[in-house]
């Protein structure tokens, strides 16, 4: 399996800018703390999470082929259920079903990643402090972080988890990476 180091550096090579890395690393966050939580493997859960988007530069135009070209490009670097859950994550675009877990929770972990990101950025304290109440308010108000897929962060408890669960989950794995996040005031 691919280290963090080869992750990143196949982030750059792959054309991967700022916005989409500081998403990128907020989604590893997310899922290594919901690998935490069901007892699966950190490291590769996280992994997932820091490369689901690495075809996203190249298929930003084609959005029927994102996750399907990053788990092209991944083959025989990540185990299939990874890529798998890699190509889930785009199911309703790229035809991938969505049928564990893994592909739940990354689907789920990488989209909650724009609503807690928005919801800090517009706190005086950023993410420290951050509530479920609060982020749960965000979520109904469907003007704020317009392009979050409210659906699919609803879909959490189809991993086993209830929403507010999920949302602690969010919260609590971008607040002890805020710093590389962005999401300190």
């Amino acid at each position: 399996m691919l280290t963090r180091e080869k992750a990143l550096e196949l982030l750059g090579i792959h054309g991967v800018k700022d916005h989409l890395l500081q998403h990128s690393l907020a989604s590893e966050a997310v899922m290594k703390k919901l690998a935490q939580h069901f007892g699966e493997d950190e490291e590769l859960w996280g992994i997932t999470g820091l490369l689901h988007d690495l075809d996203y530069p190249k298929t930003e135009s084609c959005p029927e082929k994102h996750g399907l070209e990053a788990a092209t490009i991944l083959a025989g670097e990540l185990p299939e259920e990874a890529l798998h859950a890699i190509r889930a994550h785009n199911g309703e675009l790229n035809g991938s079903p969505v049928e564990t877990k893994f592909d739940i929770a990354l689907r789920c972990g990488e989209t909650v990643t724009g609503l807690v990101t928005a919801a800090a950025l517009v706190r005086p304290t950023g993410i420290a402090g951050m509530e479920v109440k609060s982020l749960k308010k965000k979520l109904k108000d469907k003007a704020f972080a317009a392009g979050v897929n409210r659906d699919i962060v609803k879909s959490s408890p189809d991993m086993g988890l209830s929403l507010e669960e999920f949302l602690g989950l969010a919260i609590e794995a971008m607040s002890a990476e805020a710093h590389a996040l962005g999401l300190e005031k």
